[in-house]
């Protein structure tokens, strides 16, 4: 087009008509020559604010007075790739949890755990298991759809208030266990989050032979309709397991049994 009208000295006028184009567009002038200032702006701001989009990234543009078009806003935020937001992943710290061994008394080490099943018609629900190292006494099995760390702060306050709170808890690295609600939880009483190495159950043997034992003898037997089965026959069996029930580590005695002969 402009070597039509400056070398070939055709009027603008002709020009557009052959070209099909507006003299608007011909005389057109960017205001900008290139967009590094959009760049800066627009990166400046996904920076410090990582959780918007691009609505509200170009509409802080706009109340800071820049009259950028929408659209080119929006190429140069596709270009910088900030439409691709990549989900942080959650780093754990190192793990260094003190080696398994048999804690000397009652209350000393507990350990925690979650198990999950379904009932007949397949509905899902979750078991939040609780023992004490010590003699292996099942101290709880909350069952429900949904136990979230609330649920379990709840379950460990209505332990603690018959039998105190113990020097540590042994568990894993689970969503509910390592929430800044059971951490605040756990240093206003004193308790320890003794935290297993991920991918390394064998850390919390004590917990995991007991949901296996749970599983053999409550849930793969039977076909439960409701979650109140679920919990009445728990019951029933920890009753069981705690006052009647051998146990080979604590010289074939149950759980209770074997804390009273020590005591």
């Amino acid at each position: 087009m402009r070597y039509a009208v400056i070398e070939l000295g055709v009027g603008v006028v002709l020009a557009c008509e052959a070209f099909k184009i507006s003299r608007c567009m011909y005389y057109y002038q960017p205001k900008l020559v290139d967009d590094t200032v959009i760049i800066d702006e627009l990166s400046a701001l996904a920076e410090k604010h990582p959780k918007y989009g691009f609505r509200k990234l170009f509409m802080r543009l706009r109340n800071q007075g820049f009259s950028w078009n929408h659209k080119r806003v929006y190429r140069i935020y596709c270009g910088l790739k900030l439409n691709l937001r990549r989900k942080g992943k959650k780093r754990l710290p190192n793990r260094h949890p003190e080696p398994l061994a048999v804690p000397s008394s009652a209350n000393d080490s507990w350990s925690m755990d979650f198990m999950s099943d379904s009932l007949y018609s397949g509905r899902r629900f979750r078991t939040f298991n609780i023992i004490d190292d010590f003699n292996r006494e099942s101290l709880a099995i909350e069952i429900d759809s949904s136990l979230p760390t609330t649920r379990v702060i709840r379950v460990l306050e209505r332990i603690a208030a018959y039998r105190g709170y113990p020097r540590q808890i042994r568990q894993d690295n689970g969503p509910e266990f390592i929430a800044h609600t059971l951490e605040l939880w756990a240093k206003e009483h004193g308790v320890k989050l003794e935290f297993i190495k991920p991918g390394t159950p064998t850390q919390n043997a004590y917990i995991e032979r007991f949901n296996r034992t749970y599983r053999n003898e409550v849930l793969d037997c039977y076909l439960f309709n409701s979650l109140s089965e679920v919990r009445e026959i728990t019951d029933d069996w920890m009753i069981d397991y705690n006052y009647e029930r051998p146990h080979e580590s604590l010289n074939d005695l149950p759980p209770k049994i074997y804390e009273q002969q020590l005591t």
